[in-house]
């Protein structure tokens, strides 16, 4: 059974969801200050029903990555993710002229109860120089917060329609050359003590197999410092994804940068046509302990889309 959530929305800077006492997520929509790092709405921090924290923000690493954020790491020429351009070459460059945004315009439908928010909210993916590329419509839900599961999901849904008169194109380094490196799309950052986390898939797939990969779902269990105390993160596809416009592979690190990434362009390019929209849906789910892969099958098989 869902616990009550508290929902406070700060017009103009930032929406968030407590329960019991705890700030479960913050979903950030005031524009960045620094444009090098793709100013774009991101959810931070992310919290455990503990109130352990699972999401990095602007780590000195890469200053751009900020909790759970939509990215785009190579449209067009344009970098929809934030810092450093891959080219194809010469390596990453700092090409401040390619770095696009993406701008709150308004929101729709906003809808809370006992135990669940959803909004809509429309959006501007817009160019360097300030040329509109794309209309986004973005559906956010917060539920299934379950003190007895020690768990809740965020779903997170894209629907994006091309407003040029040519195609964009979507890819990713790997795309443009660099192995494993098909970064692009959701992605998430996790905090610097995750670490060297264990990541693993559906049936027999784990570790480094997982990059790169075609899977329902991906699992990362992370140690916090400080605290004697693991997380879990279940990142999921929803049903549909199957048939959208490009298939997915799963982008993920854990060494000494803990991320994963819904990639929808890992590989291969893919076009959308001028008027054209496409749609993806995910579902994130923040868990304390340490979940094995039977618990992580069960709750997704119990927690249908």
């Amino acid at each position: 059974m869902s616990a009550p959530i508290t929902v406070t929305h700060r017009h103009g800077d930032h929406v968030a969801v407590e329960a019991g006492g705890v700030q479960l997520m913050s979903y950030v929509y005031k524009p960045d200050p620094v444009a090098y790092e793709s100013r774009k709405p991101y959810t931070h921090p992310l919290r455990t029903l503990r109130g352990r924290r699972v999401s990095g923000y602007r780590p000195s690493d890469h200053r751009w990555h900020k909790g759970l954020q939509m990215t785009s790491s190579h449209l067009s020429g344009q970098n929809f993710w934030g810092g450093h351009t891959y080219v194809p070459g010469h390596w990453y460059q700092d090409l401040p002229d390619r770095i696009g945004s993406m701008r709150h315009e308004r929101f729709e439908n906003f809808a809370v109860d006992q135990g669940r928010l959803a909004f809509s909210e429309n959006l501007t993916w817009v160019a360097n120089g300030g040329d509109a590329w794309a209309r986004e419509r973005r559906d956010i839900v917060v539920h299934s917060v379950e003190p007895d599961e020690g768990a809740w999901a965020i779903d997170w849904a894209i629907e994006l329609t091309n407003v040029r008169d040519v195609p964009l194109v979507f890819g990713s380094p790997t795309t443009a050359g660099r192995e494993n490196a098909g970064y692009t799309g959701l992605h998430w950052r996790g905090p610097r003590d995750f670490g060297g986390g264990r990541v693993f898939g559906p049936g027999d797939l784990g570790g480094d197999a997982m990059m790169g990969a075609r899977a329902p779902w991906l699992a990362f269990v992370g140690e916090h410092d400080d605290v004697d105390a693991h997380s879990t993160l279940v990142f999921a596809h929803a049903p549909e994804n199957d048939t959208a416009i490009h298939e997915s592979h799963w982008f993920v690190r854990s060494n000494d940068t803990p991320i994963v990434a819904f990639s929808w362009a890992f590989f291969e390019e893919f076009a959308l046509p001028p008027g054209e929209t496409f749609r993806y849906r995910y579902r994130v789910v923040v868990a304390d302990g340490a979940w094995d892969r039977g618990r992580v099958s069960r709750y997704l098989a119990t927690h249908g889309f």
